[in-house]
């Protein structure tokens, strides 16, 4: 069932999930309203969604953590509900400038929280991430296993979760869903959408395509003596067009005096090596790789028990992990 008839508000809608969920949301005949500060994206992407949909929708350039600018949006566009993406999200970056995240991720939430609630919108969907489970050798990790950020950027989405949950506790008339999505790669089919590359962070799939597209000469992988059947490390991979689609999905399933978290993932592993050879196959290119040393803090496996959002919502990721490395490829070389 539909519940939310006005515009949906998107934070941060022109960065790499955020933008193909405004897609994701025309398409379903959504009215959007984007707020985006262009600090890791650019105006271009407004472009690429409308090649795509059809439609542009406003982009209003500014800080969430600007009360008065979030307060002017709300009150011109009067949207009914609100889909939180923008936050800075690099571990590495975050361990070496904890407060800048603690600032604009934790201090940027609650002052859309505060302006939200005075403009009585009562509806959103928070990007959270799997990081908050931490350095845990339990996988398939669900719901309720535990949660202990092992950085800042991690930490932050933790936060973000809590400070739903007590806003709920405190009122009622909210309704808060947290999506933890695990890997998102990928990009639009179309290929004229996908990771901008700007300040991105330093994740598998911009390596592979620099390696395949000869921008580098090889791959780093980090450890083959894990206990992995081919000894690197598996992730949950999941496309980002699934990742978007299940943002739409939970539009749909908002209970008032609830505060809902949703572990989103395929809940297949794909090792490091597996990733390499699949991306090899999409791109047709040779990708070269040399082993070095296990990083700190990293494990073994970490993959999604996605089984919460499946019975309860029927959302069940659609792509392959081919199809992430075909779609990321074919945008790379569109670019």
């Amino acid at each position: 069932m539909d519940l939310v008839k006005g515009p949906v508000l998107v934070t941060g809608g022109t960065g790499f999930i955020g933008s193909h969920t405004v897609v994701e949301l025309l398409n379903a005949g959504k009215q959007v309203v984007v707020i985006d500060d262009l600090s890791n994206s650019t105006i271009d992407v407004l472009a690429s969604i409308e090649e795509i949909t059809g439609s542009k929708p406003p982009l209003e350039i500014g800080d969430i953590r600007d009360r008065a600018f979030v307060d002017s949006v709300l009150a011109q566009y009067q949207p009914s509900a609100a889909i939180h993406f923008a936050a800075k999200k690099a571990v590495g970056e975050s361990v070496e400038q904890p407060t800048m995240y603690l600032n604009i991720n934790i201090g940027g939430t609650a002052t859309l929280l505060d302006a939200l609630h005075h403009a009585g919108v009562r509806d959103i969907v928070f990007s959270s991430s799997c990081s908050v489970h931490g350095e845990t050798t339990h996988s398939p990790l669900n719901e309720d296993s535990p949660t202990q950020p092992a950085n800042p950027y991690a930490f932050t989405k933790r936060t973000g979760e809590k400070m739903l949950s007590q806003l709920v506790e405190a009122d009622e008339s909210w309704s808060a869903i947290s999506l933890r999505y695990f890997n998102p790669i990928g990009a639009h089919p179309s290929g004229k959408l996908g990771e901008s590359g700007l300040g991105r962070p330093r994740n598998i799939m911009p390596w592979l395509l620099d390696v395949a597209a000869g921008r580098k000469q090889s791959l780093e992988v980090f450890g083959d003596d894990w206990p992995t059947p081919d000894g690197t490390c598996i992730r949950d991979y999941l496309h980002v067009v699934d990742v978007a689609r299940v943002h739409v999905r939970a539009l749909e399933h908002f209970k008032t005096g609830q505060a809902e978290v949703f572990n989103i993932g395929t809940g297949v592993g794909t090792s490091v090596l597996e990733l390499l050879n699949t991306m090899e196959e999409a791109s047709g290119r040779e990708i070269p790789y040399e082993i070095s040393a296990r990083r700190s803090g990293d494990v073994s496996a970490l993959v999604a028990d996605a089984q919460r959002v499946a019975t309860q919502w029927g959302w069940v990721p659609e792509f392959s992990v081919f199809q992430m490395c075909a779609d990321a490829w074919r945008f790379d070389q569109k670019k």
